[in-house]
C-alpha cells in the first residue's frame, strides 16, 4: 500500500525565499543566524537594576519581615546608607571575580549571594549591641559577673 500524497496549497502570496531556487534558499539560511545574533549578558547588572537591588534592601532592612523578626528593624536612613554599602561592595567583589568568556550568570549569582551574606552579616550586627542594650549594660565588658570566692585546695 502506497502512501498517500498530500499536496500543499498556499494560503498567501509565496515568499521571496519560496520564489528563489534551491542554491539562494541555503544562502539565506545561512545569513539569516547572522543577522539574529544578538550579545546577550547579564553581567554587568545596569544601574537602574542596581537601584532596584538598593532601594529592595531598604525596604528589607527596615520593615517588618522575618528577618526583622529575629533581627529588628533598621531605621530608614541606617537602612538606606547600608543598602547602599553592602550592594557596592557585592558589585565590587563580584567584578573582582569577573571574566570576559563567562555569560554572567555565575557572576550574577556569586553578586547575589554576596548582597545575602552582607544583608544578613548587617543586621546581626546592629542586633548585637542592641541586645546588650536591652540586658541592662552596653558592652559585654560591663556586664563581668562576680565569681564566688571558693577555697583553693593546695597540693601537697
Amino acid at each position: 500500500m502506497s502512501e498517500p500524497e498530500i499536496a500543499a496549497v498556499p494560503t498567501s502570496p509565496p515568499s521571496k525565499a519560496a520564489t528563489d531556487s534551491p542554491g539562494d534558499q541555503a544562502k539565506e539560511l545561512t545569513k539569516s543566524p547572522k543577522s539574529f545574533s544578538a550579545s546577550f549578558s547579564i553581567w554587568p547588572p545596569s544601574q537602574r537594576t542596581r537601584d532596584a537591588v538598593v532601594k529592595r534592601l531598604i525596604e528589607t532592612l527596615s520593615n517588618p519581615s522575618v528577618l526583622s523578626k529575629r533581627y529588628g528593624t533598621v531605621p530608614q536612613d541606617e537602612a538606606a546608607e547600608a543598602a547602599r554599602l553592602i550592594e557596592e561592595e557585592a558589585y565590587s567583589f563580584a567584578a573582582s571575580k569577573a571574566n570576559a568568556d563567562d555569560d554572567g550568570i555565575e557572576i550574577l549569582q556569586l553578586y547575589s549571594r554576596e548582597i545575602s551574606k552582607r544583608t544578613l552579616e548587617t543586621v546581626k550586627a546592629k542586633a548585637a549591641p542592641d541586645s546588650t542594650a536591652e540586658n541592662g549594660s552596653s558592652s559585654p565588658a560591663a556586664s563581668a559577673t562576680i565569681k564566688e570566692e571558693t577555697p583553693s585546695v593546695e597540693e601537697s
